[in-house]
This record gives structure tokens, C-alpha cells and sequence, in this order.
């Protein structure tokens, strides 16, 4: 039986995270021998995921990640803290699993600082939700070792 996964996206993005997900799930799930069926949805902006979300994990999916870009400006940062919050609020309604992958766009640099923070995120996630639902011992090992999506890694420090 094939593991339903919501992928939810934006239209605001600058980026198609979606499909950078989507690509790294499939390539991974071939690999390992895991059954996926990936339910996409893009809707406009990041408030928007939250109802989204919600149809899809009601449509049967297990689990789920979401992508979004909120701009730089201070409403764009509200807007997106109002979005994380339905995005929690969906999780915790549904017990279901959720990523949620934000990439603000003024994390970038550049344009190309922008789209490489853009698809390292999306993809080490679509791993991080994969490892979730199939190898959870995958997290387990990397606990503590400073691992980061989207940027290089933090030190480790030994405690």
C-alpha cells in the first residue's frame, strides 16, 4: 500500500520548491523501495496552506510538507507567523506530520544565494520527511550534529 504524501506550495514563491521535492522523494523512494503517492496542491500565498493542508491530509494522506517565500517586508514576516500557526493548529488537529519549509527572500544574497538556499531546503526536507514516515533511525543518528537545510551546518559541540 502506497504512503500518501501532501506537498503544498506557493504561487508567491520564487522558486518551484514543490517540484524540487517532488524529484528528491521519487529518486529516494525508488531507491529504498518505499511506495509514495504524492498529492500536490499550490495555492497563491503561505496563508493559504494551512486549508490546503488540511483538505489533503483529509483526503488520506499521512503526512505532509509545505513550501513558501515570505517577502522582506514586517507584514510579510506577520503574514507568514499567522501561516505557521494554521500550519501547527492543522497538525495538531490531524496528529499528522508536517514540515513546514519557509525561505524568506531576503535570506539570499543574490538571486543564486536565493535559489541554492531555495534547493537545499526543499530537498534535504523532502529527506527529513521521508526518513520520518520510513527510516526514523536516520534522524536518530544525526541528532545533536548541528545539520542545517538551506544553509551549511552549525559545529557540533560535545557535550
Amino acid at each position: 500500500m502506497k504512503t500518501k504524501i501532501a506537498i503544498i506550495d506557493t504561487m508567491f514563491a520564487r522558486g518551484d520548491m514543490g517540484k524540487v521535492c517532488i524529484e528528491t522523494m521519487e529518486k529516494n523512494a525508488k531507491k529504498n523501495n518505499w511506495e509514495i503517492e504524492i498529492m500536490r496542491k499550490t495555492v497563491p500565498g503561505v496563508k493559504d496552506i494551512p486549508v490546503a493542508l488540511s483538505q489533503l491530509l483529509e483526503q488520506g494522506c499521512q503526512a505532509g510538507i509545505v513550501f513558501g517565500m515570505p517577502g522582506s517586508a514586517k507584514v510579510d514576516k506577520t503574514c507568514s507567523h499567522e501561516a505557521s500557526l494554521g500550519i501547527q493548529e492543522v497538525q495538531l488537529m490531524t496528529r499528522k506530520t508536517v514540515l513546514e519549509v519557509f525561505v524568506h527572500e531576503d535570506e539570499g544574497k543574490d538571486d543564486k544565494d536565493l535559489a541554492e538556499v531555495m534547493h537545499n531546503r526543499a530537498s534535504k526536507h523532502a529527506l527529513n520527511l521521508l526518513w520520518m514516515i520510513f527510516k526514523p533511525e536516520e534522524l536518530e543518528k544525526r541528532a545533536g550534529s548541528g545539520e542545517r537545510q538551506g544553509r551549511e551546518n552549525a559545529e557540533q559541540v560535545m557535550l
